[in-house]
C-alpha cells in the first residue's frame, strides 16, 4: 500500500504571510465574481445548476483555499504568519457576512426554486436539502429586511466577527505563568516538576508553571498546600482578564443582531437549526438534569468536604467548613485514590505516548476498515505527523480516503487544548471525480522529561480517543456537497459520535490493547483495569454540575435582554450550580473561548448529545465494541451521510428505531438496584471526562 500514490497531493504548508493574504484575497475576489454572475441572472435563467450548484461549487473551492490558510493562527510558530492568518480570517469572515447579505443572490435562489417546482424535475434528497438550507440561509441573514436595516445588520455582523476573532486570538496567544518554590509545590509528582522552567529569584530557586494543561493541572490535583492551589487558581482564572470587555462587546452585538432579525434572543436564533429547535428546549433540558443531579452533587461535596476536614485536622491547618474551587480536583483525586486505591500517577506509567497513539490508530483502523500510511511531506512544524488514509484493502487510487495530520505536543502560542480541524472537505467535483478530505488533530500531550518518556493520563487517552472520532467523521463521510460533509451536522449532535467512542477507553479488552508500562512493557493488569472502570462512577454529581454551570452561563448570557457584570455572573453562577465556593477568584469568563469560537448558545450540546451517544453505544456496540461489522454499520449509517440528511434519520437508520434516553439515564444514575446500594457515593458516570482537558477551567 505504501507504493500507492494518492490521487490528490497533500497541500502546501510553507506559505509566507504575504501569500496567505494574497491567496485569501484572490479566493474572495473569485467568489465575489461568481456571486455577481448569479445575482445578474434573469429570473428565467435561474435553475438548480445555474444557482444552487454554482453556489455549492463556490463554497467547495473557497473553503478548500481559505480554511488551511486561516488555520495557521492556531499552530504556526511564526507570529508573522499567525497574524497574517488571523487577518485572513477577518477578511474571510467579513466577506462571508457580505455574501450572506446579497439580496440579488437570494432573489436568484427564490427564482430558481420556483423554476425547479414548475419544471417537475425531481432532485435527489441531498440536492433538495441543499436548496432548502440555502434558502433558509437567506431568511436567517435578514434579507427580508428593509435596505437600511439590512445595511445595519451587515455592519453589526462584521463587527461581531472581528470581536470574536480578537477574543480567540488572545486565548490562543496567552503565555502567562505562575511561580512557586519547591516547598510550595509539595505533593506535585517529581517527573512533572522536572518539566517546569527552573530559575533563580531573590537568591532562591523557583519554578515557572505555564497555564497549559500538562503543566497546571498537576498543581490543582496534587499540591498539598491549599494556598498554592488557591494562588494557582486565581492566576489561572485571571489569565485572560483582557477578554472581559471583549465578551461584553460581542454579547451586546449578538443581542442587537437577534433583535433586528426578529428573534426573541440570540439563543433562539442559534438553536433554530439545531436538534433542540429553541432556547426553551435547552432551558428545560438543563433544568431537568440539574434537578436530578443536585442531590447527588451535594452528597459528593459533603464526602469530599469530610475528606478535607480530616486532612486539615491531621496537618493542623485551619478549617472553615467550606469547599472551594481549588479543593475540587485535589480532593476528587484523593477520594479516587482512597476509595479505589487508584493512583493516577501509576496509571499514567502504562500509557506512554509512543505506545498509545499507534495503538489507538490500530483500533480505529481495524474497527472502521481503513489503513494509515505515514508519509513525509510539508507541515507547519517538525513535530507534525502526516498520514495518507486508505481503504484497508485498497488496490489502486480508488481506495484513497484522505489525509490526516497529528500535531500532538505543546509549544508556545499553539492552540492550548485538544480539537480537530476539518481543513479540506470531501465533495464531488463537476467532472464527477472526488475532492478528498483532510483533517488535522491538534492536542497538547505531555512531553518527555529527563526522568521519563512522554506519558498520558487516562483522561488524556479518553480525550485522544474522542478527538480521533472527529477525525474519522471528517475522513469517512462521503457527500456530494462540502456543506454537508463530515462534522457539518447539527451542533447539538456533532459531539455524539465521538462521545460514543469514549466508551472504548473503559472496555477491559481495549485498555489492555492500548497499555504498555514504559519500563516493563506489560499491559494494565485486570485489577487496575477494574479500578479505572469503576472510577467512572465517582463524583458524577459534582462533575456534571460543573458542566451544567458552563452550559447555563452560556444560555443566560445569550437570552438576557440587558448586559450584566459578567465576572460577577460567572462566579456567582459557578458557586450556585457547581456547589463550590470561590466568588472572588477573577474574570474566568475571559477564558470561555467556546462561546466566541462557534459554541455560542451551544455549550449545552456537549451534554445533550450524550443522550444519543449512550443510546448508540448500548444498542449496537456494547456486546462487541471491536467488531468490524458493527464498525461498518456505524461508518455507513452515521459517518458517511454527514449532514446530508436529518440527524434523527441517521440515528433511526443506525439504531433500527427512534432514539431514546434510557441508556443515558442508566449511564448517569444507574439502575434502581444500583441507586439503592449502601455505598451511595458511587453513582454511574457518563463519558464526559474528556472535557476535563477540552474544557479545562
Amino acid at each position: 500500500m505504501a507504493s500507492l500514490n494518492p490521487p490528490q497531493p497533500a497541500p502546501k504548508w510553507t506559505h509566507t504571510p504575504e501569500e496567505v493574504l494574497r491567496l485569501t484575497k484572490d479566493a474572495i475576489a473569485e467568489e465575489r465574481a461568481r456571486l455577481d454572475k448569479i445575482g445578474n441572472l434573469k429570473p428565467e435563467e435561474c435553475t438548480f445548476e445555474s444557482v444552487f450548484l454554482a453556489l455549492a461549487e463556490g463554497e467547495n473551492k473557497a473553503d478548500s483555499i481559505v480554511e488551511p490558510l486561516t488555520f495557521y493562527q492556531n499552530v504556526s510558530p511564526s507570529k508573522e504568519l499567525r497574524d497574517a492568518s488571523n487577518e485572513a480570517e477577518v477578511l474571510a469572515r467579513d466577506f462571508g457576512v457580505e455574501a450572506s447579505m446579497r439580496l440579488d443572490v437570494f432573489r436568484a435562489k427564490q427564482a430558481a426554486e420556483e423554476n425547479i417546482k414548475k419544471s417537475g424535475n425531481e432532485l435527489t434528497a441531498e440536492e433538495q436539502r441543499l436548496v432548502d438550507k440555502m434558502l433558509l440561509d437567506g431568511k436567517r441573514a435578514g434579507l427580508a429586511l428593509p435596505d437600511e436595516e439590512r445595511e445595519e445588520l451587515t455592519n453589526l455582523k462584521k463587527e461581531l466577527s472581528q470581536t470574536c476573532l480578537q477574543f480567540s486570538k488572545n486565548f490562543n496567544e496567552e503565555n502567562g505563568v505562575v511561580t512557586f518554590t519547591l516547598d510550595e509545590l509539595k505533593g506535585v509528582p517529581e517527573d512533572v516538576i522536572s518539566g517546569y522552567t527552573k530559575r533563580t529569584e531573590d537568591g532562591k530557586d523557583v519554578y515557572d508553571i505555564t497555564f497549559k494543561t500538562p503543566d497546571i493541572l498537576p498543581v490543582f490535583k496534587y499540591a498539598e498546600n491549599p494556598e498554592t492551589r488557591r494562588t494557582a487558581y486565581e492566576k489561572y482564572e485571571n489569565r485572560l482578564a483582557i477578554n472581559k470587555p471583549i465578551m461584553a462587546k460581542f454579547l451586546d452585538l449578538r443581542r442587537q443582531i437577534a433583535k433586528l432579525l426578529g428573534y426573541p434572543t440570540w439563543a433562539d436564533y442559534i438553536t433554530e437549526v439545531k436538534m433542540v429547535k429553541n432556547a426553551k428546549g435547552v432551558k428545560e433540558f438543563l433544568t431537568d438534569l440539574e434537578q436530578k443531579l443536585r442531590p447527588v452533587g451535594i452528597k459528593n461535596r459533603d464526602i469530599l468536604l469530610a475528606l478535607k476536614k480530616e486532612e486539615h485536622d491531621q496537618k493542623g491547618l485551619p478549617f472553615d467548613h467550606e469547599f472551594y474551587l481549588w479543593d475540587y480536583r485535589y480532593y476528587d483525586r484523593k477520594f479516587v485514590e482512597q476509595s479505589l486505591n487508584l493512583d493516577d500517577s501509576l496509571v499514567k506509567e502504562y500509557f506512554p505516548v509512543s505506545k498509545v497513539v499507534p495503538a489507538i490508530l490500530d483500533i480505529y483502523q481495524n474497527l472502521l476498515g481503513v489503513k494509515f500510511v505515514e508519509i513525509k511531506g510539508e507541515t507547519w512544524h517538525p513535530d507534525v505527523q502526516v498520514f495518507a488514509v486508505w481503504e484497508k484493502d485498497a488496490k489502486d487510487e480508488s481506495g484513497f480516503v484522505g489525509y490526516c495530520y497529528l500535531d500532538l505536543f505543546p509549544r508556545e502560542s499553539k492552540y492550548s487544548h485538544a480539537a480537530v480541524w476539518p481543513l479540506l472537505p470531501g465533495y464531488e467535483k463537476p467532472d464527477g471525480t472526488r475532492s478528498y478530505p483532510l483533517t488535522a488533530m491538534v492536542a497538547n500531550l505531555a512531553k518527555p522529561t529527563p526522568a521519563k518518556p512522554a506519558l498520558m493520563r487516562h483522561d488524556d487517552v479518553v480525550t485522544f480517543f474522542h478527538e480521533m472520532g472527529h477525525v474519522f467523521h471528517g475522513l469517512l463521510s462521503r457527500t456530494k456537497f462540502s456543506r454537508f460533509h463530515g462534522t457539518n451536522v447539527a451542533g447539538d449532535f456533532v459531539e455524539a459520535p465521538s462521545q460514543m467512542l469514549e466508551n472504548w477507553c473503559f472496555e477491559p479488552k481495549v485498555l489492555e490493547l492500548m497499555s504498555s508500562h514504559y519500563e516493563s512493557g506489560r499491559p494494565l493488569d485486570p485489577e487496575l483495569i477494574d479500578k479505572i472502570i469503576k472510577s467512572r462512577y465517582v463524583n458524577v454529581g459534582l462533575f456534571y454540575l460543573r458542566q451544567l454551570f458552563f452550559a447555563n452561563f452560556d444560555l443566560k448570557v445569550h437570552t438576557d435582554q440587558d448586559a450584566e457584570d459578567y465576572t460577577e455572573l460567572w462566579n456567582s453562577m459557578r458557586e450556585e450550580i457547581s456547589l463550590v465556593k470561590g466568588k472572588n477568584v477573577g474574570a474566568g469568563e475571559g477564558t470561555f473561548n467556546h462561546i466566541a469560537g462557534g459554541y455560542d448558545a451551544g455549550y449545552y450540546g456537549y451534554t445533550y448529545s450524550l443522550v444519543f451517544a449512550a443510546d448508540m453505544y448500548a444498542t449496537v456496540f456494547k456486546p462487541n465494541p471491536l467488531d468490524p461489522k458493527r464498525g461498518k454499520l456505524y461508518r455507513d449509517k452515521i459517518l458517511r451521510p454527514g449532514g446530508s440528511r436529518d440527524e434523527i434519520e441517521s440515528l433511526k437508520d443506525f439504531l433500527g428505531r427512534e432514539p431514546n434516553s434510557e441508556a443515558f439515564i442508566q449511564e448517569l444514575f444507574g439502575s434502581q438496584d444500583a441507586s439503592s446500594r449502601k455505598d451511595e457515593r458511587l453513582v454511574r458516570s457518563s463519558d464526559l471526562r474528556w472535557i476535563e482537558i477540552e474544557m479545562f477551567r
